[in-house]
C-alpha cells in the first residue's frame, strides 16, 4: 500500500457511509508525469538508433555496397521522405484501429528487427559485396540476395522508425489532462530529439566513419533495443487511449451530406440541427457545411439515433470538419517555412566544404557534422524558452505564448537565419574572387566558424515554430485525430524535402548560382531569394493567424497559477 502510494504521488480511498475513514484498497490512477521517464526514454533511445543509421546511409551504399554516389543520394532521399510519410499511416492506424500504445510497440519492435539484420549486413562479409580494388570500374556490385537483405533491413528500420516518431509525441500528451502540460511535453519530445540526433551525428557516425561499421551499427540496435524495453516496463502506468473509429470517414460524410443538401436553406434554429449531446447550432463559418447536420423528415430514428449517416451528421461532425479546414491554410505557411531551412542544411554542407574547416592542427570539422550546431541551438533554446522566456512573458503580460505566436517568432528567426547566412556567403565570395585559399586547393582562406551564427538563430526559430506547430495541431484537431495531428508535422517535413530538391533543381535549371563548383556560383542570391520568400511567407501566416479563431485553447492556461507552470514542469 505504502509503495503504490509513494510511487504514485496520490491514493483513492473508498469510503461506506460515514463511519469507514479509508478503504482497504487503493487504485492507482493511470497517467500524469509518472509516465514521462518511460515516454522520453523511449524516444531518445529510437532516435539515437534511427539517426545512427540513417545520417550515414549514403556513406554506407557507396563505402560497402559500391553503389554509385548518385544512386545513393537518390537512394537516401527516398528513405527520408518515406520515413517522414509513414507517421501518417500509423496516425491513422492509431486513431481508426488500435491506439497509440499499440502502434508505438509494434513499430519499435519492426525498427528493432530492421537494425539488428542492417547491423547483420555490416558484420557478415557473404551479405556484401566485395571492396572495390583501384577503380570504380573494377567494383564488384552487390547480388540481388545482397541488395534483397539490406532493402528489407532497410525498409523495416524505416517503418518502425517512422511508425513511432510522431506517435510517440500523441501518446505521451494523451497522457496529461491540462493544456500546459501538453505543452511543456511537446517542448521536451522535441528537445529530446534533437538532443538524441546531436548524438547521433557525433558519437555514432564517428564510430562508423573511423572505428567500424559493426560496431556503429550495433549501437543503434542496443539504444533501440533500451528504447523497446523501457517503452514496455512502463505500459502499466499509461493512460490508453482509445480508438474512435476512422475520422476521415466522418470528414468524408460532412462533405457528402452537405452537398445532397445544397438547396437546403440554412436555419439559425438550433432544433433544426441534430446533436448527440449538447444542443447547439453550428458555428457561422464555412456556412455551407451547416447543411449536413441540418434535420429532414425520416432521417433521425425514434431513438434519436441516424438513418444514413452519409445524408445527416451531427453538430459536433461539423465542427470537427471546420477545425481542420481552419488548420490547412497554416499548414501551406509551414511548408514555405520549412523548405528554406531543408535548403539551407544541403547548401551548408557545400559551404562548408570549401571553407577552412581545421580546428587546432590534429583536427577538422566533417561538413556533414554542421548540423550538429542547430540541433544543439535548438535544444539549448527549447530549454531557455520553456523555463525563462515563456514564464516571463505570462508574468510580464498576464497571458501565455499561444502556439501561433511561438510559430510567427520561429518565422522571423528563419528569416534573419537566411539573411546572415546570405551575408556570410557573400563574404566567402570575396575571399575567392580575391585568390585567397589555403594553398593550392579550392577551399577559400575563411573559417566554416562563420557559418556558426545562421546555424544558431535557425535552431533558435525550430525551438518555437516546431512545438508550437504540434501543440497548435494537437489541441485544435478533433480528438478522434489527435494521432493525425501530431503527424502532420512530419508530413509537413517529407513535403519539404521534395520542395526544396525540386526548388534546387529549379535554380540550376533557369539560373547559373549552383554550379557544381560553388566557388564559381552565387550561392548568396539563393539565400536572398529565400529571405524575400521567407518575407512574404510571413505576411500570409500573419494574416492566416489574425482570421483564425483558437477552438479548444483552454482557460486553465490563462489562470494567476499557470504562470511559471512550465518550469515548474520541466523541473518535475
Amino acid at each position: 500500500m505504502k509503495n503504490k502510494i509513494s510511487w504514485t504521488g496520490e491514493c483513492h480511498y473508498q469510503f461506506t457511509g460515514d463511519a469507514e475513514i479509508a478503504g482497504s484498497s487503493t487504485k492507482r490512477r493511470s497517467g500524469g508525469w509518472i509516465t514521462f521517464p518511460f515516454m522520453i526514454g523511449t524516444l531518445l533511445g529510437l532516435t539515437i538508433a534511427a539517426w545512427g543509421w540513417l545520417l550515414n546511409l549514403i556513406v554506407y551504399l557507396i563505402e560497402e555496397f559500391n553503389v554509385k554516389s548518385i544512386a545513393a543520394a537518390q537512394i537516401a532521399n527516398i528513405v527520408s521522405g518515406c520515413i517522414c510519410m509513414v507517421p501518417a499511416i500509423a496516425a491513422i492506424a492509431s486513431d481508426s484501429f488500435f491506439g497509440t500504445i499499440p502502434v508505438i510497440s509494434v513499430s519499435a519492435f519492426i525498427s528493432l528487427m530492421g537494425v539488428a539484420l542492417m547491423t547483420l549486413t555490416a558484420s557478415l562479409d557473404s551479405l556484401r559485396p566485395k571492396p572495390c580494388e583501384t577503380a570504380s570500374s573494377l567494383c564488384q556490385y552487390p547480388s540481388k540476395i545482397q541488395l534483397g537483405v539490406l532493402y528489407t533491413a532497410i525498409t523495416l528500420a524505416s517503418i518502425g522508425t517512422g511508425g513511432t516518431r510522431f506517435t510517440l509525441a500523441t501518446a505521451g500528451a494523451n497522457q496529461y489532462e491540462k493544456t500546459k502540460d501538453q505543452g511543456s511535453f511537446f517542448n521536451w519530445f522535441f528537445f529530446t530529439t534533437y538532443l538524441a540526433g546531436a548524438i547521433s551525428a557525433t558519437a555514432i557516425v564517428y564510430t562508423e566513419d573511423n572505428i567500424s561499421w559493426t560496431l556503429g551499427f550495433g549501437l543503434s540496435l542496443a539504444a533501440n533495443l533500451f528504447s523497446f524495453l523501457v517503452f514496455i516496463a512502463g505500459k502499466r502506468f499509461y493512460k490508453h487511449d482509445k480508438p474512435l473509429g476512422s475520422p476521415f470517414r466522418s470528414l468524408l460524410c460532412v462533405i457528402i451530406a452537405a452537398v445532397r443538401k445544397r438547396k437546403a436553406v440554412v436555419s439559425t434554429n438550433e432544433k433544426d440541427y441534430h446533436n448527440e449531446s449538447i444542443t447547439t447550432i453550428p458555428t457561422r463559418s464555412f456556412r455551407f457545411f451547416n447543411r449536413a447536420a441540418l434535420k429532414q423528415e425520416e432521417e433521425v430514428k425514434p431513438d434519436g439515433t441516424i438513418r444514413n449517416p452519409w445524408r445527416l451528421c451531427s453538430v459536433q461532425q461539423v465542427e470537427d470538419f471546420k477545425a481542420v479546414m481552419r488548420i490547412i491554410p497554416l499548414a501551406l505557411a509551414t511548408i514555405f517555412l520549412s523548405t528554406p531551412i531543408a535548403m539551407q542544411l544541403s547548401l551548408t554542407v557545400l559551404q562548408g566544404l570549401v571553407m577552412d574547416r581545421r580546428l587546432g592542427s590534429n583536427f577538422k570539422i566533417p561538413a556533414g557534422s554542421l548540423q550538429v550546431i542547430t540541433l544543439l541551438s535548438t535544444c539549448l533554446f527549447i530549454i531557455v524558452n520553456d523555463r525563462f522566456l515563456y514564464p516571463f512573458y505570462q508574468k510580464l503580460t498576464g497571458k501565455f505564448l499561444t502556439p501561433l505566436q511561438r510559430v510567427g517568432t520561429g518565422h522571423v528567426f528563419n528569416i534573419l537565419s537566411m539573411a546572415v547566412t546570405a551575408l556570410v556567403e557573400a563574404k566567402r565570395l570575396k575571399v575567392v574572387q580575391n585568390g585567397h585559399f589555403l594553398g593550392s586547393s579550392s577551399v577559400a582562406d575563411m573559417s566554416v566558424l562563420w557559418l556558426f551564427p545562421p546555424l544558431v538563430i535557425v535552431g533558435i526559430g525550430e525551438a518555437f515554430h516546431f512545438p508550437g506547430n504540434v501543440a497548435l495541431c494537437y489541441q485544435e484537431f478533433p480528438e478522434s485525430m489527435r494521432s493525425t495531428a501530431t503527424s502532420i508535422t512530419s508530413v509537413v517535413i517529407g513535403i519539404c524535402f521534395y520542395t526544396s530538391t525540386a526548388l534546387i533543381d529549379l535554380i540550376q535549371r533557369t539560373t547559373a548560382w549552383l554550379p557544381d563548383d560553388i566557388n564559381h556560383g552565387r550561392v548568396d542570391n539563393v539565400y536572398w531569394v529565400l529571405v524575400i520568400g521567407g518575407v512574404l511567407n510571413l505576411g500570409y501566416f500573419l494574416v492566416c493567424s489574425w482570421l483564425y479563431r483558437y477552438r479548444n485553447l483552454k482557460d486553465d492556461d490563462n489562470d494567476k497559477d499557470a504562470v511559471g507552470s512550465h518550469s515548474t514542469t520541466l523541473s518535475s
